[in-house]
């Protein structure tokens, strides 16, 4: 047998043999949810630029848009039916087929104590069942949300007050008896300019991203929830990945959540940023602090109650508390 030959047959023999074959280089295509530059993006970069470094031969990530080419309400749907393979979303965007997702808002709990306490594992199966989703990796732990306000305010009763909502804390709003009204991110500066809206709930960080601090004078103190911002991937892309490009992503995972340990300290870089853009800090009082944050949880689980009633015992007993 010549070499070429005996060349050939080797290379034949090694595609035939399960185990010997190495695994061709897979590309996922990805799609974000928040803009560009935005502080919500920059995790997700972060994640595909060490993927695609360390992961040449193996698994590499190709980012198609963000919410110019694909709407953040139609992320979740996009990712279910296997149009892209991994997005940069949150919960939130996609609540409509698994309202579960709220907890991962309602929670305190830190991504490491959910991965020990089987929290993680009943979201990830709950994503799996009902919108053929991975919770792959979270991305942002630790925020938490505010309310930011034109109108001065000193309690925990908000009445009068007309509040840009979204699903994650509409109902707390309506029981502070403030009004919560629908409008997209685009539309808020000028919502907030011509009164339309008298203020807005939304994380410690991320204003100037958008330019509403031009258009903001209080933001209230404490915070509230846990702001959830996600890694998921397309269930039928996840089984494609042999065992080590599975290895591969999760080692990744667990780098980019390891991360999110700085964001105590980039939310007090943000807010010092807020005041000196002439943002005052409004604190309430120790009795009405506690009566807001109170008020934050228990409409908060109220509507996953509405909402997952099969669910709800085992998301309060590792998500709550």
């Amino acid at each position: 047998m010549n070499n070429k030959l005996t060349k050939g047959v080797c290379c034949g023999l090694l595609a035939l043999t399960p185990g010997l074959a190495q695994a061709e280089e897979v590309t996922l295509k990805a799609v974000t949810a928040f803009g560009q530059d935005t502080y919500f993006n920059k995790r997700f970069n972060q994640f595909v630029e060490k993927v695609n470094a360390e992961g040449k031969g193996l698994v590499q990530i190709k980012v198609i848009g963000g919410p110019e080419s694909m709407p953040p309400f139609e992320v979740g749907n996009s990712l279910r039916a296997g149009v892209v393979d991994i997005a940069n979303t949150t919960g939130v965007f996609h609540a409509n087929m698994v309202p579960e997702t709220l907890a991962m808002t309602l929670t305190n709990k830190p991504m490491s104590e959910l991965r020990e306490n089987g929290g993680y594992s009943l979201m990830d199966k709950i994503h799996r069942d009902k919108a053929n989703m991975v919770w792959l990796a979270r991305l942002s732990d630790g925020l938490e949300y505010h309310l930011y306000t034109n109108e001065k305010v000193d309690s925990a009763d908000l009445s009068g007050l007309k509040l840009r909502g979204v699903p994650v804390y509409r109902s707390f709003f309506q029981v502070l008896g403030a009004t919560p009204l629908q409008v997209a991110p685009g539309e808020v500066f000028t919502a907030l300019e011509r009164g339309v809206v008298d203020g807005y709930g939304w994380p410690s960080v991320g204003i100037f991203d958008l330019g509403w601090q031009e258009k903001t004078k209080y933001r209230v103190e404490p915070g509230f929830y846990n702001v959830e911002v996600s890694l998921f991937m397309n269930q039928n892309a996840w089984k494609k990945l042999d065992s080590e490009q599975r290895e591969f992503l999760n080692e990744k995972v667990a780098w980019v959540e390891s991360l999110n340990e700085s964001a105590a300290s980039e939310a007090g870089a943000e807010k010092q940023r807020q005041a000196e853009a002439g943002i005052e800090a409004i604190v309430l009082p120790a009795e009405q602090a506690g009566h807001f944050r109170e008020l934050s949880q228990q409409a908060g689980w109220q509507a996953v109650e509405q909402l997952s009633p099969k669910y709800v015992q085992q998301l309060k007993a590792s998500f709550g508390g």
